[in-house]
């Protein structure tokens, strides 16, 4: 399968988010990831549902939206019809994860569940068949440019393993420390779709970042 990426629009300049747009065009951007922070689930504060609306009605690159939120539930709605089309929601965030993902799916949304870094992958396999993405964080949420965590590394290989076993064909993507220079390594584990924020909009040339990334 040949890897995806995913800029985070959290490292980019807020000032020029149309040029970020054309320039994640041009690197083929697979989804645009849209990192939702609530200063309670997670220690920062980001954007939210008018700021998704107002940049998805001029981009038709894939909104793959990540609530770092407590209680998404409340908010689901609300960002489906803002424009996400992909909704991803914390396994540590949630009481009734099958009942959310059903929420989601029921808005034709596709679905997604978030493991922390330290949260094993036994806690998600009972919705696994329910999921379109699993992501990965390979850094503590929060803020952006931490460096990877290596031991989630693994975790991916047993995620992709445990894919392969139940005949499943869900996304697996990882977010945290991804740069041109560790993209290929990472991608050896089984990670199909690669986060990447500072890599990308801090890089001297974001396009020809983007696709290295890629593997292109």
């Amino acid at each position: 399968m040949k890897r995806k990426i995913a800029p985070s629009i959290l490292a980019a300049d807020f000032f020029c988010l149309k040029e970020a747009f054309r320039m994640m065009a041009e690197g083929g951007a697979d989804y645009v990831h849209f990192d939702v922070m609530d200063g309670v689930f997670v220690p920062n504060i980001s954007f939210g549902i008018p700021v998704l609306k107002g940049i998805s009605q001029h981009t038709d690159i894939p909104f793959d939206v990540h609530l770092m939120i407590v209680n998404p539930e409340k908010y689901i709605k609300a960002f489906a019809d803002a424009g996400a089309d992909l909704i991803k929601v914390h396994q540590e965030a949630v009481a009734d994860l099958p009942a959310v993902l059903h929420m989601i799916r029921d808005l034709d949304k596709k679905t997604g569940v978030v493991l922390n870094p330290d949260t094993p992958i036994s806690t998600i396999t009972h919705v696994l068949d329910q999921v379109d993405m699993v992501l990965l964080m390979s850094v503590y949420p929060g803020y952006g440019g931490q460096e990877l965590i290596p031991a989630v590394l693994e975790k991916g290989a047993e995620l992709k393993a445990l894919r392969e076993k139940l005949g499943l064909s869900f996304e697996i993507e990882i977010d945290g420390g991804i740069t041109a220079e560790n993209a290929d390594r990472v991608a050896s584990y089984g990670f199909d779709v690669l986060v990447a924020g500072s890599a990308v909009f801090e890089a001297s040339d974001p396009v020809a970042a983007m696709k290295k990334i890629k593997g292109e």
